[in-house]
């Protein structure tokens, strides 16, 4: 097959809602079109990821992260000096981006980055959308670095595998956050193909390591995305007040999924509770959810939002919760 038809049926495939893995510099990835739920909801499931933790968003241009976050002075001279290449800017979300919720978690802050391998640059063209693509392998396993890699790991659990030779770095992309603070401060959240020095040297910042214990980048914090109500687990049905999702059987004032389907619970999760907070009910509550497959990432990202909330402290401020482990490939 051409490389030219190649890269038009993986666009087809994608647009369609389906996984392909795409070679870039720093490792394959396994993408899906970032603006479609379903498609986003699907890699977690096919690399077993334990929990929503958010996915890096590729974009062909500058200007099409432009669509999707506020680029910042800063953040600007970073994408001059870097991009096309293995730097990942986490940045504030605009309110009008296209992406589906899970791909930064429900958090308002994103990760995007322009690969530079040319069949990675073209699938982008083709396909006309953005693409979360985290590292074509299942959760723990060593990152691929061919598309023999992939074919062994995931077989035919993906849709298609765009062989696009060994990665050239073979070392996932450097993450930086820019914090939505008004300060010019680089954030290293992690360690990767572009070094603290490269960026000081284009910057004049040496990037810091994030020690705050606030919210610099999607899926830090034990307790986030919390719903301004408090969310109860496991519910039968609503008590006074609450706001009732239901799934499978168990219904409510909306259902993540009547038929049961995993995937298109995952899919309309955050959606789900953005509507709970949306209704004024005092509380939420949540129908059971089976604790296997997709449902390990729907019930870790639920017992995050219903975790004890922050104390506040004595300037009336919420001190920082303890953060958590995440996984970022």
């Amino acid at each position: 097959m051409s490389t030219d038809k190649a890269i038009l049926d993986a666009a087809r495939i994608l647009r369609r809602g389906g996984l392909v893995a795409i070679p870039t510099e720093t490792v394959y990835g396994l993408a899906a079109d970032a603006t479609n739920p379903k498609a986003v909801a699907r890699i977690f499931a096919t690399k077993g990821r334990p929990g929503f933790n958010p996915l890096i968003c590729h974009v062909p241009a500058p200007e099409d992260a432009a669509r999707i976050a506020r680029i910042s002075p800063l953040a600007d001279r970073l994408i001059t000096a870097f991009w096309p290449g293995p730097l990942t800017l986490v940045l504030p979300q605009r309110p009008d981006s296209p992406l589906a919720d899970l791909v930064s978690a429900g958090l308002p802050s994103v990760g995007i980055r322009m690969p530079a391998h040319p069949m990675a640059l073209a699938l982008l063209r083709q396909t006309g959308r953005p693409l979360a693509a985290p590292s074509a392998n299942r959760s723990g396993a060593i990152s691929p670095t061919t598309a023999r890699h992939v074919a062994d790991d995931l077989g035919k659990d993906v849709d298609m595998i765009l062989d696009g030779g060994p990665c050239s770095l073979g070392l996932e992309s450097t993450i930086i956050g820019l914090p939505d603070d008004g300060t010019d401060r680089l954030l290293l959240l992690r360690p990767g193909g572009i070094t603290p020095d490269q960026i000081a040297e284009i910057c004049g910042i040496r990037p810091e390591a994030d020690q705050s214990g606030a919210i610099t980048a999607p899926g830090q914090l034990l307790s986030h995305y919390a719903p301004r109500g408090q969310l109860r687990l496991d519910a039968i049905r609503a008590g006074d007040g609450e706001f009732m999702i239901g799934f499978g059987a168990i219904g409510g004032d909306l259902n993540l999924s009547p038929k049961g389907d995993l995937i298109e619970a995952a899919a309309g999760l955050f959606a789900a509770l953005r509507q709970a907070d949306d209704s004024g009910a005092s509380g939420l509550a949540i129908a059971p959810i089976p604790d296997h497959g997709l449902g390990l990432a729907i019930n870790d990202r639920l017992r995050r939002a219903a975790a004890p909330r922050p104390a506040k402290s004595d300037k009336g401020r919420a001190a920082a919760p303890r953060p958590a482990d995440s996984e970022r490939d």
